[in-house]
């Protein structure tokens, strides 16, 4: 099969690899879609993965077509989402099924081959089937998707709240999304590109000033900077949940821990995604956003190009000559 291999920091290689075969507990999925995620460009070009060589890509959904020793024949042929994370299963987070906390997981596309190819192994418990009505395209959004949900959750938001997001890329649109559909009583979304602006409309939501003030702020970004402006526009006794993966060291300094002591505001990370194979985890619950109607994602897809289209992309999103959203290579 066709696969991009990272060999080594900035050397990424389409190439003929071995296809491969699922294990126990294990399906093997054909590849349909998969998003590129702006981890991928920091695993490709800075930071390296785990191991190398290893093909990454973590935002993919496809077809089982072959189900390993003990995984449940009734998969195959069936449409499918993808959960990367593989928990260890006996940690204490583990054990209490918070399983996007485990001290000891694998990965798909960062510690385990993933998805930039035309077949990958899957545990057969990090599946999620798809209704008809969800294009594979939309569900290899699933997974950023389900990081938003949990941001979203994990604020406590009710219709009473006022919400700020700071950030428009992908994980921001899709909680400016989420918080739309929960029907938020006011969503002031920051935007600084006119793409972001358009998706935005697209919501019949119009982009906020910066001045606003607001119950819950979701910072998006991760930066010094936009973590003081998110502390500066949280409303007293207010959240400000911290979403964005941080690009740099950062500090806090005393008048903004002041602010914090004296408006009694409460701070709290949010990490990755809930899945439990149970209708109240965080995929789940955006499956049935999907399946009714409430959320259309598919407007953040700027760019699609075909697996061997994938350095396209990356050279996109690394030197950001033009605007994009969700770059997404799709395998027909």
């Amino acid at each position: 099969m066709w696969a991009w291999v990272l060999h080594d920091i900035g050397d990424i290689r389409y190439e003929e690899v071995d296809k491969p075969l699922p294990e126990s507990g294990e399906v093997l999925v054909e590849v349909k879609a998969c998003g590129i995620c702006g981890s991928d460009i920091q695993r490709v070009y800075k930071d390296g993965a785990h191991r190398m060589p290893l093909i990454i890509g973590h935002e993919f959904a496809g077809r089982v077509c072959e189900a390993g020793d003990d995984a449940d024949n009734g998969w195959v042929g069936k449409r499918v989402g993808v959960y990367p994370l593989i928990p260890c299963g006996e940690c204490d987070p583990c054990k209490m099924k918070q399983y996007e906390m485990c001290r000891s997981y694998d990965y798909l596309g960062s510690r385990s081959n993933g998805g930039f190819a035309e077949y990958v192994c899957v545990p057969v418990n990090n599946l999620i089937e798809l209704p008809e009505n969800v294009s594979y395209e939309t569900a290899a959004m699933l997974e950023p998707m389900a990081v938003a949900m949990h941001a979203v959750m994990r604020s406590g938001m009710t219709s009473w709240n006022t919400c700020k997001v700071i950030g428009m890329g992908t994980i921001g649109f899709f909680v400016t999304m989420l918080l739309d559909a929960y029907s938020a009583r006011a969503i002031y979304p920051v935007c600084n590109k006119e793409r972001q602006r358009e998706i935005v409309r697209s919501l019949f939501l119009e982009p906020a000033s910066g001045e606003e003030k607001a119950d819950i702020v979701f910072e998006c970004v991760g930066s010094e900077e936009v973590l003081r402006f998110a502390v500066d526009s949280a409303n007293p006794g207010g959240h400000v949940a911290l979403v964005g993966n941080p690009k740099t060291d950062m500090s806090l300094q005393r008048d903004l821990y002041w602010k914090i002591l004296r408006n009694q505001l409460t701070l709290h990370g949010t990490w990755n995604s809930s899945f439990k194979g149970e209708e109240n985890d965080d995929w789940h619950k955006v499956i049935g956003l999907l399946e009714r109607g409430m959320i259309e994602p598919d407007i953040v897809i700027s760019h699609r190009f075909p697996l061997k289209g994938l350095e396209d992309g990356l050279i996109i999103m690394r030197d950001r000559k033009e605007e994009y959203g969700k770059i997404m290579l799709v395998n027909d």
